[in-house]
């Protein structure tokens, strides 16, 4: 009964929100479209302005003198990794993080300036998904403003077309009609990459949630997103990993088995902790047991959020009988930082092949914990939280609970998610 539930009430509401929410002042004045709003298209690419600063630091692990040529898919377990040597792009114009940063400095502000500059010089993956009417288009433009910011460095992006906005037996995630809808999107934004050299993290938690969706329709799921790895992999300058839950989400055994099947063979590997905030340490063990169960697979760990850990807490089903389920504070969760910094220097170079920042530190996940709507609206408060409680730690220090030191209980990180007992049925 200790068995791991996600709370996806609040997730299905917020993307509710998300989808139906009209456009912010932001989004209509032609702002930032990095908070991920509706019909925020990208402009073209700006020309950087004299004297504009040197770009900002980017994480690269050089390349030995005179080493072969890498392949990018890296499809071959035993290839070199193909994110070796790379300068991944670091976002600034369009950054709220950044943007802010600046506004702290003119004001004089320096601490809060340079928590945001912990988070806004550290390179992330750019997000695309429904919200992007047009993917070949959008995307194409991306790429090409990343070609004149920051010449050399490469795009990371990061696909999230699958329906997600509710869990429950008779969820149909759009039907039949919004499968087709989501090939076709795949086409265009494979279309829009061409050749160009990108990493990308395809579709979180879109396996995870298979079973959030009606029993008829979970097979579809697996063929949409086949549909769309087949797509992606054909790509010849593409690192591809597919999502695969996270350490602390469903056992190794289901989620290879679902990797099987959408292609994993057919790309480097899988991603893992990106919705999550699970130490890397466990991360790192779910990996190579997923590994082992699919041929020597390689993969990438989320750590843009995991620099304090998870927060777990016991839900009561029966306290005579001692019947509990362990909940997963996934929305919001309080005191966290970001974790290691993106790398390819990782403690299991032999199957992991970077920490990367997947995830968004700052913007807002959900209506949870003050969080505000739509999701992807920039959340500061929880940026400058992130860049507070930063960590380098792979694994809980001794001495630490809820990855602080002390005794603080759940409900100090959990906030209005903390729900020990189990809610009465509403009839």
């Amino acid at each position: 009964m200790g068995r791991l539930v996600h709370i996806r009430s609040l997730l299905a509401l917020a993307l509710v929100a998300f989808g139906l929410a009209a456009p912010s002042a932001v989004a209509q004045s032609g702002g930032p479209c990095g908070l991920l709003l509706p019909k925020c298209e990208e402009p073209p690419p700006p020309a950087p302005p004299p004297g504009s600063p040197a770009p900002p630091p980017v994480f690269v692990a050089p390349v030995p003198p005179g080493a072969a040529p890498i392949d990018p898919r890296g499809v071959d377990p035993l290839a070199p990794n193909p994110l070796e040597g790379l300068e991944f792009f670091v976002e600034k114009h369009w950054s709220p993080a950044h943007q802010r940063m600046r506004t702290y400095r003119r004001a004089g502000k320096r601490y809060k300036a340079s928590l945001l500059q912990t988070v806004a010089l550290r390179p992330q993956f750019r997000w695309f998904g429904r919200w992007n009417a047009s993917p070949a288009r959008e995307v194409s433009r991306f790429i090409a403003r990343v070609k004149v910011e920051h010449r050399g460095s490469v795009p990371q992006i990061a696909v999230l077309r699958h329906q997600g906005k509710a869990c429950h037996d008779n969820y149909l995630a759009g039907g039949p009609a919004e499968d087709a809808r989501t090939r076709r999107w795949y086409d265009g934004l494979a279309q829009g990459i061409g050749t160009k050299r990108v990493v990308i993290g395809f579709e979180p938690d879109s396996l995870g949630t298979v079973r959030c969706l009606a029993k008829h329709r979970r097979r579809a799921r697996l063929d949409t997103l086949r549909y769309g790895v087949d797509v992606l992999s054909k790509l010849p300058n593409a690192t591809v990993y597919i999502e695969a839950g996270a350490s602390d989400w469903e056992p190794s055994w289901l989620m290879a088995k679902k990797l099987r099947y959408v292609g994993v063979a057919k790309v480097r590997g899988f991603m893992l902790n990106v919705t999550h905030f699970d130490w890397t340490a466990n991360n790192i063990s779910f990996g190579r047991e997923l590994s082992r169960r699919l041929g020597g697979k390689h993969f990438v760990i989320n750590t843009s959020q995991n620099g304090r850990g998870p927060v777990h807490y016991r839900r009561w089903l029966n306290r005579r009988h001692g019947a509990f389920r362990r909940i997963n504070v996934w929305c919001h969760p309080l005191k966290r930082g970001m974790g290691p910094a993106p790398t390819t220097r990782t403690a299991a170079p032999e199957v992991l092949d970077a920490y990367l920042y997947i995830g968004r530190p700052g913007l807002s996940d959900g209506g949870c914990n003050g969080g505000p709507l739509p999701i992807g609206s920039w959340f500061e408060k929880r940026g400058l939280m992130f860049a507070k409680y930063a960590t380098e730690w792979l694994r809980p220090p001794a001495g630490t609970r809820n990855g602080h030191y002390g005794d603080q209980p759940p409900k100090a990180f959990a906030g209005d998610q903390y729900q020990p007992e189990r809610p009465a049925r509403q009839d």
